[in-house]
């Protein structure tokens, strides 16, 4: 395990997405609740492991634990709320086959340290700001009160996507990394899976194929 640098968090160098959610996605996930919210419900709880799984990596870094285990519980907050709508609307929360989405990300993650850390915080941030667009996007196209819910809901993605933006800016800082080439390389990925064809509807994938 890598020692973190014992820095307190600094203003984050912004991570921006790179493309647009394709608008024929909205109408595919406005035309497809149950399995957008069934989905939605996992990646709430996938958010949360990852926070934990960074909090366990890094555990000498109490700064860094600290922000993500207040991330943790906002995520597993959501979890419950999306479950608790989907019954309200007679649907039934049950296990979905992954999408690509995070799978193609994970692979691309650097599999040795300092980097593989700046790669997580950097795919941390990406991904929170594509659910924060998405949530954006879906609130208008959705009745009450899911439009609601999501609009509430954007927000919350919006400070997590700045918070990892945040940790991993000022982690490139102290461990002398190559932040801008490694932003450059995963947000070009992430915005590929986001809108290229994609055979499966999930709260992260593409285009519908």
């Amino acid at each position: 395990m890598s020692r973190a640098p014992r820095r307190a968090v600094g203003p984050a160098t912004p991570i921006a997405l790179k493309a647009p959610t394709p608008e024929a996605w909205y109408a595919a996930a406005a035309g497809s609740l149950e399995i957008l919210l069934v989905d939605h419900a996992n990646c709430e709880k996938k958010a949360a492991s990852t926070a934990l799984g960074l909090m366990f990596a890094y555990a000498d870094d109490a700064p860094l634990g600290l922000s993500l285990a207040r991330l943790a519980r906002e995520e597993l907050r959501h979890y419950e709320q999306v479950v608790r709508l989907l019954a309200s609307l007679g649907h039934r929360y049950r296990r979905l086959s992954p999408g690509r989405y995070a799978g193609e990300l994970r692979r691309a993650v650097a599999t040795h340290e300092p980097d593989r850390r700046l790669d997580l915080l950097i795919l941390g941030a990406l991904i929170e700001a594509r659910s924060c667009e998405r949530f954006a996007g879906l609130a208008p196209r959705l009745p009450p009160p899911l439009g609601e819910f999501y609009r509430g809901l954007e927000a919350a993605e919006a400070r997590h996507a700045s918070l990892y933006g945040a940790l991993a800016s000022d982690y490139a800082t102290c461990a002398g990394l190559d932040w801008g080439s490694r932003v450059e390389s995963l947000a070009t990925l992430e915005a590929d899976l986001a809108t290229r064809p994609d055979p499966l509807l999930r709260f992260h994938s593409g285009a519908p194929a």
